[in-house]
């Protein structure tokens, strides 16, 4: 197996060394910023510019510059090898730092096949912005080219260029400056070549990528699913995280599909996501490797790793590229140690012949020579491509099948232990059976006691809401009167009218007087609302009760001034009382004290808005039952005053309504609770209370309630 691992390692290194340098293509180089392809034909074979090209630099000029300084005779003296960085250069006896910018030129002399075809240019990821002229002609810019770091936006995106050249030369001038990142110039190969066969080789090389993008985050996503699924196994979460990150990361080298489907997506923040990805990868790998092989990863190993990943994450989020792009080495050898202690784990595991951790680590040493091959390609050390996604697709695959084989593994002892776990239960069903009286006694105890706390609860809840509604209406109701003896107490105080002054203590006893019977009423109202009033229910005959109640208000309603009727529908005898018991007499299950109250409550309402010499009368009347509703005895008392305007005649049993119109008696005064009073305690009987007015003839209040 490890002969089979080492092939695979050397055969993925030599495909790459290919794919780089495709069998035939001839190892041309330019010499002081000119290349002779005379004698070769590019249009079926591509070639990638390297050599040397002119190098300008801090300086940004266009071609027609170039050719004035050549027309000056002035010439260009300094060279550069491309592909290579800028950084490092010496120049002057110093060398150049990554920051800063320049102007490239090569000059190529064509074939006579090829100066009739239509050619196209390659372009990679330049450092980090540029722009590109062809035999004079603006073709591509990438970012806006600066002088400083205010002036210049960076980008990277790989562009396929298309031009016809107009004679046997091509002269290529590019512009190119980096102020944000470590490095800066043109750091890959720039191909040139026939359009048809550099655009299949762009379209070849997409279709690769997103196979390879494409495959990780489905791998990635279907882990993540199995993890929702089953939590108990934390092996498919950081696995298919760890892929889904390399799958975005994959997006992010090589053709940039990411910028290409977005060419707007801010550059820093697509730098800080391929660092953070690469960081955070050999965390989640440890994770990973902590949930297949536990006991594997030293508590040391664990906590370091937390550290370390966790101080690179803060920095690449918090500082700028031009700073963490110069920790790429230390990132690339932090990762590349996790891997390699990862990989002694696997070798001992592996030895202990642990279901799976041979595959682990063969697949691990193809991921690892990929990775170490990218640490080393984007530092310039190396000339084969970016491979870490073909190797983490492999990698990918392997451990896919290795976690297949442990959800079937685990799914088939989960229908074993299932199948005992029925059996079991079967025998305890069994053994139960006799139980099963003794369980639903005590159910229904505790049920009983369940309820009884309920109810507690509620009556307590109540209370609660009682004192609460009572201090909200107290609050609200009081304020009004009480403001008005300060006043008064003040003005008496203050000698502002001594002449005044016993007027002044009456109002002060009156409203202390109506204060105290507000209190009283609010505080019968809270009880009333909150359910804490309790009702003596008993079969009373409605015509008694009411014949009651007219013989002791009788008086009172007359001493107002006020002629005072009662009419029971019966007899017009008031005092006969043989009619009045007949087997169709209504009776009702009623709390009289309470009744008595509500209907007081509607005859003073009646008493407070009727002038003197008026009418008030008592009367009922007996609603017959019908298909769906019970029988209903209704008790009106109508007066002959002022009336209530109709538009108000929904609002008067609410709390705290008063209506007053000119010309009223104001020798009964109220709370405006009485009304709202009255609606408690019917409604608490089961029955209704509205009012009728046409707001000029007087009111009548109607109480219907069921009868027995």
């Amino acid at each position: 197996m490890l002969r089979i691992a080492v092939a695979v390692v050397i055969g993925l290194a030599a495909s790459y060394a290919i794919l780089s340098a495709p069998p035939g293509t001839p190892k041309l180089q330019s010499e002081q910023g000119f290349l002779d392809l005379t004698q070769h034909s590019i249009n079926k074979q591509p070639l990638k510019l390297q050599g040397e090209w002119a190098f300008y630099w801090q300086e940004l000029l266009s071609p027609e510059d170039i050719h004035s300084r050549m027309a000056g005779g002035e010439t260009a003296d300094r060279y550069i090898s491309i592909p290579q960085s800028w950084l490092g250069y010496k120049l002057d006896g110093q060398e150049l730092s990554g920051e800063g910018f320049a102007t490239f030129r090569l000059v190529t002399r064509l074939s006579g096949q090829d100066r009739n075809e239509q050619l196209a240019l390659r372009l990679p990821t330049i450092f980090h912005a540029y722009k590109l002229w062809v035999n004079g002609e603006l073709l591509e810019e990438v970012g806006v080219v600066g002088e400083d770091k205010s002036s210049m936006i960076p980008r990277l995106a790989t562009k396929l260029v298309f031009f016809q050249p107009e004679n046997d030369t091509v002269e290529l001038v590019m512009q190119v400056s980096n102020f944000h990142h470590k490095r800066g110039g043109i750091t890959k190969d720039i191909e040139l070549g026939g359009s048809n066969v550099l655009a299949a080789r762009a379209k070849l090389k997409v279709a690769s990528e997103m196979f390879i993008t494409a495959s990780l985050l489905v791998i990635g996503l279907y882990n993540m699913m199995l993890f929702v699924l089953r939590r108990k196994d934390r092996a498919p979460l950081y696995f298919g995280l760890f892929t889904v990150l390399f799958g975005i990361r994959s997006l992010l080298n090589g053709e940039l599909m990411l910028t290409q489907w977005f060419p707007h997506f801010p550059w820093e923040l697509q730098f800080k996501l391929e660092y953070l990805t690469l960081c955070l990868g050999g965390y989640i790998i440890t994770k990973y490797f902590e949930c297949i092989f536990p006991n594997y990863v030293s508590r040391w190993f664990r906590l370091s790793t937390r550290i370390a990943t966790g101080v690179l994450c803060l920095v690449i989020v918090l500082t700028p590229a031009l700073l963490y792009s110069k920790m790429l080495v230390l990132i690339g050898v932090i990762v590349v140690l996790q891997m390699a202690y990862l990989m002694v784990g696997l070798a001992v595991a592996a030895i202990r012949r642990m279901e799976g951790a041979l595959i682990f680590l063969l697949v691990s040493v193809v991921a690892l020579v990929t990775v170490i091959n990218d640490f080393l390609y984007f530092n310039e050390w190396s000339i084969i491509g970016n491979t870490s996604p073909f190797g983490l697709l492999i990698f990918t695959i392997a451990q896919l099948v290795l976690l297949s084989s442990r959800f079937t593994r685990a799914a088939t002892n989960e229908e074993r232990i299932a199948r005992e776990l029925q059996e079991a239960n079967n025998k305890l069903t069994e053994m139960n059976s006799s139980l099963e009286q003794i369980v639903l006694y005590r159910t229904h105890a505790l049920s009983a006691a369940h309820e009884d706390l309920r109810m507690s609860y509620e009556r307590l809840l109540h209370s609660e809401q009682g004192r609460k509604k009572l201090l909200a209406y107290i609050t609200h109701d009081l304020r009004m009167p009480l403001s008005s003896m300060l006043g008064y107490v003040e003005a008496v105080m203050d000698m502002v009218k001594p002449e005044r002054n016993e007027q002044y203590l009456k109002y002060i006893r009156d409203n202390t007087i109506r204060i105290n019977r507000m209190i009283g009423e609010l505080s019968f109202l809270s009880h009333l609302e909150t359910g804490q009033v309790a009702y003596q229910m008993e079969p009373v005959q409605v015509i008694d009760f009411l014949r009651g109640f007219f013989e002791q208000y009788e008086l009172v309603v007359r001493d107002a001034g006020l002629d005072f009727l009662l009419d029971i529908g019966h007899t017009e005898d008031i005092g006969s009382t043989e009619e009045d018991h007949r087997p169709d007499s209504p009776v009702i299950r009623m709390d009289t004290q309470r009744l008595e109250q509500a209907l007081f409550n509607l005859v003073s309402n009646a008493m407070k808005f009727t002038s003197s010499g008026g009418m008030v009368r008592l009367a009922l009347t007996v609603d017959e039952a019908k298909e769906t509703e019970p029988r209903c005895a209704i008790i009106s008392i109508q007066d002959s005053g002022t009336g209530i305007p109709p538009e108000q005649l929904e609002q008067i049993f609410d709390r705290n309504y008063r209506i007053e119109l000119p010309g009223t008696d104001k020798g009964v005064e109220g709370s405006g609770l009485g009304l709202a009073i009255c609606r408690e305690i019917v409604q608490a009987h089961g029955g209704t209370v509205w009012a009728e007015s046409d707001g000029k003839t007087g009111s009548i209040f109607y109480v219907s309630l069921p009868c027995i």
